[in-house]
């Protein structure tokens, strides 16, 4: 019993009692009802309306609803808590859009509460996603631009703006996102994704998103859901996609429902602490025990971040309605779900299979840190897994490729050990028989969870365009972080990961770099800052290749033929039935002579090329010189 009151106060009596209520989009309020959500549907939508009730003492009345023909309450839930009912309401296709009526009533007492039932947007089932025809842009938003210094600090929420703070908020915003979607769109990104916007209220360190306080409401030091939409309608204007981040295996110690849960278990509850162990393998390992799954699965991500209970059906089904919900209300093109091999695996496969039957074509991509090939295949679906297990998600991250290419571009020079230098990424590459679908993969060099580029490879530009130059050409969906086309660099002496996800210069009036503009850039250049000394060059270097990459359906759709070598070389081409790219990295530290003969099964002497980045002519047949630490990307059309 002491255990078990140690965990209560851990989990619960942290949470302040603040409540947040925003004016977005928010239900009119009663004296008894104090939440429903989602807080609005749709005509005509697939996946079955369940309502999330708060109020106190709701349990003790019947709902009924009014407003019109079609719409009716099917049945009522009742939680362990009573203040929670959940009432499951069926909406015929003929039924009209606006505004209903939930009717309460206890005996002589009776109250109505509106809710919204609205016109679907034309089309909306059938959207297109992301592909392997975009490149996703990666925005860190509290350490990108602060276009709003209104919102900084906000009543509701506990942590204030300080950018002195590495772990603190620093005050970018989505009005910052807006400001600077032409410098995304002319870097050659053709989409967005953002680290979470959702309202993470932690008392501390809140300024990464990923301890959500309220799934249905954006940030307000972030903006609002209002400016949410704007910003994905302003980005597709701008020709960019948008995918959100989302997080369906824990929430933050301070979401609201942690102070008063519907069930007792709503979240995971041990006798005491339990972290996850972290053992992904426990999924498909045929040897491993119910006892590490169970912990795998069940155990927190961190004592801040209490873990979802998804094998109960009314928290499965709170996500899948609330992950639908904002496909619907905003209008985005995507999701990328943190965490995901953390989550239970059953219910995520019901999950993935919910959004995917509301919308066909939408691409989720889930965060599968593994370096193992097998164990990353298992969890793309529709794989054929031994045990018969279809997780339904359509894309996963490669994080092996990932591993291959940074430490590959390190260990750079003559002579790597057997297994390192350029063969590590041929290696990679040669298990991609082990996977269902290599047009559903995402592929980068970092993200905001990885140490800076310029940290990385030693400030060197020779290794940022090497790999550049890779995620622009290798097979899947390009990934770049936020600020890596300029081989930012965490703050000297810091190894925190606040000190990694560093402001981007321009993004707050008293910067006094501004490395959005061509101009802020070249100044910058000039400046002997080496943290800038090349932002200009790798800049355009990288608009470059990913301006001409938008129309490369070889790239985007092409099979890879590699050729491996022990010189630290790593030469490969993009190939269809109509066009070739060629590639040819020099790792080494030499100069290198192409050896076309080598390649005569694919292309002859007689070709010509055109370096992508010069615009030069190249002759096939002729002596092409590689200098050392160099790539060589060559169309072939």
């Amino acid at each position: 019993m002491k255990n078990l009151l140690y965990c209560i106060v851990i989990c619960v009596s942290v949470i302040s009692c603040n409540r947040f209520n925003p004016a977005s989009i928010e239900n009119a309020k009663t004296e008894e009802v104090t939440r429903v959500e989602p807080l609005s549907w749709w005509v005509g939508m697939k996946m079955p309306l369940q309502l999330m009730i708060e109020g106190k003492g709701i349990s003790d009345y019947n709902v009924a609803i009014e407003g019109g023909r079609g719409v009716k309450v099917k049945s009522i839930e009742k939680a362990d808590n009573p203040d929670f009912i959940f009432v499951d309401i069926s909406i015929n296709k003929s039924a009209s859009a606006g505004t209903y009526y939930l009717i309460f009533s206890k005996g002589e007492k009776k109250f109505k509460y509106p809710y919204e039932i609205a016109k679907r947007t034309p089309g909306s089932s059938k959207r297109k996603s992301f592909t392997t025809a975009d490149m996703i842009y990666l925005v860190f938003p509290d350490r990108f631009a602060n276009g709003d210094t209104s919102n900084d600090s906000t009543n509701n929420t506990f942590e204030k703006a300080d950018r002195n703070v590495n772990l603190g908020r620093h005050g970018g915003d989505i009005r910052g996102i807006i400001d600077h979607l032409d410098y995304i769109s002319d870097l050659g990104a053709t989409a967005i994704w953002t680290t979470p916007l959702l309202l993470d209220n932690q008392k501390f360190e809140s300024y990464h998103g990923y301890a959500c306080g309220d799934y249905y409401h954006i940030d307000p030091r972030f903006g609002n859901n209002e400016l949410y939409k704007e910003f994905v309608q302003k980005s597709h204007a701008k020709g960019l996609k948008v995918i959100m981040d989302i997080v369906t295996n824990h929430c933050g110690t301070e979401h609201w429902w942690m102070k008063n849960m519907p069930f007792k278990d709503w979240v995971h509850i041990f006798p005491k602490y339990t972290s996850t162990n972290i053992a992904f393998s426990t999924n498909m390992d045929p040897n491993a025990s119910l006892y590490d799954l169970k912990i795998q699965e069940s155990g927190w991500f961190v004592p801040s971040m209490p873990d979802m209970n998804l094998d109960n059906p009314f928290v499965l089904k709170y996500f899948e309605q609330w992950a639908i919900w904002w496909l619907e209300y905003s209008g985005i093109d995507g999701l990328r779900v943190d965490t995901y091999p953390y989550n239970e695996k059953k219910p995520m496969s019901l999950w993935c299979k919910a959004i995917r039957n509301e919308y066909p074509n939408i691409n989720i991509v889930g965060e599968c840190w593994v370096t193992s090939y097998p164990q990353l295949a298992y969890w793309q679906g529709d794989n054929e897994n031994k045990d018969g297990f279809n997780s339904n998600l359509p894309s996963i991250m490669d994080f092996p490729l990932w591993s291959a290419m940074t430490s590959a571009i390190c260990e750079s020079g003559d002579n790597p050990d057997w297994g390192k230098g350029m063969t590590r990424i041929y290696d990679c590459l040669s298990n991609d028989f082990v996977y269902h679908d290599l047009s559903k993969m995402m592929i980068f060099f970092a993200n905001h969870d990885h140490s800076r580029m310029g940290d990385t490879f030693n400030h060197d530009p020779a290794k940022m365009k090497i790999a550049i130059a890779l995620l622009a050409t290798l097979r899947g969906i390009p990934q770049l972080y936020n600020g890596d086309e300029m081989m930012f660099s965490a703050k000297p002496g810091d190894f925190s990961d606040g000190a990694k996800r560093i402001d981007f210069p321009g993004g707050w009036e008293s910067d006094d770099v501004n490395l959005f503009t061509p101009q802020g850039r070249k100044a910058a250049q000039l400046s002997n800052n080496k943290n800038y000394n090349m932002a200009a060059e790798l800049h355009d270097y990288t608009a470059k290749l990913f301006n001409w990459r938008k129309g490369k359906d070889v790239i985007h759709n092409g099979r890879t033929m590699h050729f491996i070598t022990r010189d630290n070389t790593y030469a490969f081409f993009r190939y269809n039935e109509n066009d070739k790219v060629f590639v040819f990295v020099n790792n080494s530290g030499h100069d290198v002579t192409i050896p076309w003969q080598n390649y005569a099964e694919i292309v002859n002497g007689d070709q010509k090329a055109i370096d992508v980045i010069t615009g030069k002519e190249l002759i096939l047949s002729a002596a092409t010189v590689v200098p050392a630490f160099s790539v060589l990307v060559a169309d072939l059309s």
